[in-house]
């Protein structure tokens, strides 16, 4: 009797036992399904917030009836004399052509309409996806290449502004945010001054941007806070001027801008040779330099005068003879 009394408690004891790591077991199937299911959550959530990100790129393309509004709110000028720049207000229409379209990188290239025909190749914007590569705006046609960790971007799309001729002009990083109806981008980064200013001041050398693009019932919203700045190596930069911009993009018709979207049929090849370039340059991961010119004129009366069959080598050429050796 005693022994099968000490059986039972053994057969007891091994049944606990298996019930004990049957529970053990099912605890840690049931914490992997969770995390399984919340990393398979959160790829699905990311992937949405993505999709909404480029929908939201994507609506800036388009024909626009754009009116570019600038006036400078006030001045720390230490000079009595000092000159505050003019109120601009300026209409124009615009054709934004969808260049490029992957899941990690969207190429957006603006065409201005002058006098219904006349086609004038104005900035280019390029949307990249946890991009960790920067050429940020230093001072006097310098760029200085910064490497950013992955998780600094993660999440982040990074719009690199072109000048009319493909070079460089500024870039920064940051979340689209879509929130209570609004779909908005901002980030601020420093820049060269801007065409409507670089030809009439030269009292400051660096613009720092706060760009806020925002997609609206109208169509988009690009919205500026700038800083005038003057930057000296081994000083600390001065805030010459502060500026506000509100640059409204209204959407019309695409067959209002025909005369753009014909030219750049016509020229698609020319500037796709010129943007390859470039990615080379910037290929490199080294900071850049340009000359102001070249045969006393800019690079991009160079690359506007030339035919739209040149040759790769005759532009690569051309671009070549801009970078300045270090």
């Amino acid at each position: 009797m005693l022994f099968l009394f000490n059986l039972n408690k053994f057969y007891i004891f091994v049944l606990s036992e298996i019930q004990n790591l049957i529970k053990s077991e099912m605890k840690k199937l049931m914490l992997v399904c969770m995390a399984t299911g919340l990393s398979a959550f959160q790829l699905t959530a990311q992937n949405n917030k993505k999709k909404l990100d480029q929908e939201s790129i994507k609506d800036m393309c388009g024909c626009y009836e754009v009116r570019f509004n600038f006036a400078e709110t006030f001045n720390n000028a230490k000079d009595s004399t000092y000159q505050p720049s003019k109120v601009k207000q300026v209409g124009a229409l615009e054709w934004v052509e969808l260049v490029e379209d992957k899941a990690d990188k969207i190429v957006m290239q603006h065409l201005l309409i002058a006098n219904d025909t006349m086609i004038i190749k104005h900035w280019r914007q390029d949307w990249l996806y946890e991009n960790t590569d920067f050429y940020q705006f230093h001072k006097d046609k310098t760029w200085k290449y910064e490497k950013l960790s992955n998780g600094e971007v993660k999440g982040q799309w990074t719009q690199k502004v072109y000048q009319v001729d493909d070079s460089p002009r500024y870039e920064g990083t940051a979340t689209w945010v879509h929130v209570d109806g609004k779909d908005y981008w901002t980030n601020t980064t420093d820049a060269p001054l801007p065409r409507r200013e670089h030809t009439i001041r030269d009292d400051y050398n660096v613009m720092k941007r706060r760009n806020i693009h925002a997609i609206t019932d109208y169509g988009w919203l690009h919205e500026q806070d700038n800083d005038k700045i003057i930057r000296k190596d081994g000083a600390e930069d001065f805030v010459l001027a502060q500026e506000k911009g509100y640059d409204t993009y209204t959407k019309v018709a695409d067959e209002k801008c025909k005369a753009a979207q014909d030219w750049w049929k016509e020229n698609d090849k020319f500037w796709k040779i010129v943007r390859n370039k470039w990615n080379k340059v910037f290929e490199r991961n080294q900071d850049i330099h340009l000359k102001k010119s070249v045969d006393n004129k800019p690079l991009f009366a160079h690359l506007f005068s030339m035919p739209a069959n040149s040759s790769k080598k005759d532009i690569e050429a051309v671009i070549d003879s801009f970078i300045a050796e270090e």
